[in-house]
């Protein structure tokens, strides 16, 4: 997989506002925020998308999640988040590299769309 943004955010090459690290991933604020919380949860390990995880991603998809909870906790948003994950670009994917969306400080309707 070609370098991306998230890569060069990762490797320190591009200046990201960073609310949380640990050994598998890194979380930084959306520079084009959809609520006013949005933070992109991106692991360290390059996937493309989710349709092309692998059965040995098991464990990072997993601890994406658990890691979003913590942002969410140290964000005090951990009472009412959204996360969203885009699959290729008629879903609205723009970097190919998996990336939760955390989202949150407003309502949301259901469904999204």
């Amino acid at each position: 997989m070609a370098d991306t943004l998230f890569t060069r955010i990762i490797d320190r090459q591009i200046p990201a506002d960073i609310v949380y690290e640990d050994d598998l991933c890194l979380a930084f604020r959306d520079i084009n925020p959809q609520a006013p919380v949005h933070v992109l949860l991106v692991p360290k390990k390059p996937i493309e998308m989710l349709a092309s995880a692998q059965a040995e991603d098991q464990a990072l998809l997993g601890h994406l999640l658990l890691a979003a909870g913590k942002i969410a906790r140290q964000l005090k948003v951990e009472s009412a988040f959204r996360l969203v994950i885009n699959n290729g670009e008629a879903s609205g994917q723009s970097v190919f590299h998996v990336h939760l969306h955390l989202l949150a400080g407003r309502a949301f309707r259901w469904p999204p769309g």
